[in-house]
């Protein structure tokens, strides 16, 4: 049955799955929303070691899930994968730079005769968390306002800017969905962080996590209305269907929105799920305020995604050359590509039910000071 999809469906259908693992991505960043909040809530080497320890049971899912969105664009769209990694090359080696810090801080932190010092690793912690994360927030913020790329007819990319991607940090458009993106990690860090601890002896450690989560919360509104008002008054490109001729309309993003009403419903539902977890961990004092806000993440996510690619819409337009713009119809892999890499995708469902598996054996036990200070710590 697969085998009969025509192309155009098997591209919607890898767009739509690379679009979950970049939104599940997105959920994951807690991780590095945790680390950003480490010097503001952690006030002891003890405390430290708590949030150190919870993050790092965790820390490599986050790393895996974006090599695994990488590798999704890669052999579904390599035209998109060419074109941005081997011409923004800076803005993805920055990004890469923070995660490789990320994992070289977690092993030796606390290692024996360690020369940098553990506030060296915790600097860098924090710098995977800010600065990684508001490179990631600009790179997707290009699926908007486009990049300085042109194509030729062998498709060589030739990069119009020498920054080299790093451009992108530029755009306030882009800027305000990286400082969302960061902020919103920090919320979603605290809230795990509040689900995952037994604060037992720890209560003030507590009462800051829940206080986090609404003020970074707060602080992320000012960025998300600026991107939402942007989005649906700026400019956009569309495709012609039948020309494949790329030309910029006026609101294009709100007509896309208009067109897909289930698109506009997960940007929506996202939201609120967002603002229910918020709620109920910094000001009822539940515990499960992860879960929605983290559902209400991905939904957003895949909105973001889906307004950007979908009704005939350029994902990667180009600034420099309109033409060269990419769309999930030129930057695809072949049918045949497309075809076997969905039969492998069948495996996706076990793969999934496999983490959360894990994920629940992992945190069927809240991590606690006595395990913290066992010899099973890895981290303290």
């Amino acid at each position: 049955m697969i085998g009969n999809l025509d192309l155009s469906t098997l591209q919607h259908i890898w767009w739509i799955l690379a679009s979950v693992v970049g939104s599940l991505f997105l959920f994951m960043t807690f991780v590095q929303g945790g680390q950003t909040l480490l010097w503001q809530v952690a006030k002891t080497d003890e405390e430290k070691g708590l949030v150190i320890n919870s993050l790092g049971r965790k820390w490599e899912l986050t790393f895996t899930t974006l090599v695994l969105f990488g590798g999704a664009l890669f052999a579904a769209f390599p035209k998109f994968y060419a074109t941005s990694f081997g011409g923004a090359y800076w803005v993805w080696i920055l990004i890469l730079f923070t995660f490789v810090v990320q994992a070289v801080s977690y092993e030796f932190r606390k290692k024996p005769n360690n020369l940098l010092g553990a506030g060296t690793y915790e600097l860098f912690l924090f710098i995977n968390g800010s600065i990684g994360i508001l490179l990631i927030g600009a790179a997707v913020g290009t699926f908007y306002t486009g990049s300085n790329f042109v194509l030729n007819e062998y498709n060589w990319v030739r990069w119009t800017n020498p920054l080299r991607g790093l451009e992108a940090a530029f755009s306030l458009f882009n800027l305000s969905l990286g400082v969302f993106l960061v902020f919103n990690a920090r919320v979603l860090g605290a809230l795990y962080l509040v689900n995952n601890i037994d604060f037992s002896g720890y209560k003030e450690l507590e009462q800051r996590l829940r206080k986090a989560v609404l003020v970074n919360f707060l602080c992320s509104l000012p960025f998300l209305l600026y991107f939402l008002v942007q989005l649906i008054i700026m400019d956009g490109f569309t495709i012609d269907s039948h020309t494949g001729v790329v030309s910029v309309v006026a609101g294009k993003y709100l007509a896309n929105l208009l067109a897909m009403p289930w698109v506009l419903g997960l940007l929506l539902a996202g939201l609120g799920l967002v603002i229910w977890g918020v709620v109920a961990t910094g000001l009822k004092g539940k515990v499960s305020g992860i879960w929605p806000a983290g559902l209400g993440t991905v939904f957003v996510g895949l909105c973001v995604f889906f307004t950007a690619a979908f009704n005939n819409t350029p994902f990667y337009p180009s600034r420099a050359d309109l033409q060269s713009s990419l769309s999930i119809f030129n930057a695809s892999s072949s049918h045949y590509t497309l075809t076997a890499m969905t039969y492998v995708a069948l495996l996706i469902p076990v793969v999934l039910g496999y983490i959360a598996y894990v994920w629940r054996a992992m945190d069927s036990k809240k991590l606690s000071r006595e395990e913290m200070l066992s010899d099973e710590a890895e981290y303290y």
